[in-house]
């Protein structure tokens, strides 16, 4: 079997789940030593103004508080993690 053929075989097939009229967004805080509540985001899109409010100001600042003094936080790059509104928020309130 040539490794064009490979790929089909059981162990290297993932079965994935398509739904239709849109996606299911989610959010966790994961470090070493600890990880936030998983977050699902309910009813229209993840932007800048959801992202600060539903989950920096009640979720990050606490878990980033709770890891202490070395702790850097972390994302993805998506848009809505990089918005200027964002970026302020982590300023003002220290994180790294």
């Amino acid at each position: 079997m040539g490794n064009d053929m490979a790929r089909y075989r059981a162990p290297n097939m993932v079965e994935r789940d398509h739904y239709r009229g849109g996606g299911l967004l989610s959010w966790a805080g994961i470090a070493t030593n600890g990880r936030t509540d998983l977050y699902v985001f309910t009813g229209g899109s993840a932007t800048a103004v959801r992202y600060s409010d539903e989950i920096q100001h009640p979720l990050v600042r606490p878990f980033i508080a709770a890891m202490g003094t070395n702790a850097i936080f972390m994302d993805d790059n998506a848009r809505p993690h990089r918005a200027r509104l964002v970026r302020s928020y982590l300023e003002s309130e220290t994180i790294p």
